[in-house]
């Protein structure tokens, strides 16, 4: 089984940063396909950004491009996503995804990831 961990959520200001990350543990492999989605009460889940299984490419929803980076980390099985420049429309659940299927894309759907965290709010204030 394989469990992910995010942390970083909390209260931040508009206009401010803020970094969340993501591990996975348990039986693992050495890639992995990671990216994180966000929700807002009454909609489905939204791919915010995410990279492939090598980590070599990266993809960002348009309403985060320029604002949002994804980075793996040392650690295997690690993502961080550093968020600047916060709007309150960034209020919302976000959920990092995993999965261990290779793939030379980046996967932006909800069904191209099996494994997910439990979510981390994080609220925006204008």
């Amino acid at each position: 089984q394989v469990q992910l961990a995010e942390s970083g959520g909390g209260l931040v200001q508009a206009g401010g940063s803020h970094r969340l990350s993501c591990a996975a543990s348990g039986r693992t492999f050495s890639t992995s396909a990671m990216g994180w989605f966000r929700q807002t009460p009454g909609k489905g889940r939204e791919f915010v950004a995410g990279s492939n299984t090598n980590g070599g490419r990266i993809s960002y929803a348009d309403s985060v491009k320029g604002r949002f980076t994804i980075s793996r980390g040392n650690v295997r099985n690690t993502v961080y996503l550093e968020m600047n420049s916060l709007k309150p429309v960034d209020t919302a659940v976000y959920y990092c995804a995993l999965d261990f299927r290779p793939t030379h894309e980046v996967p932006t759907t909800v069904e191209e990831y099996r494994y997910w965290g439990q979510g981390t709010r994080v609220t925006v204030s204008s």
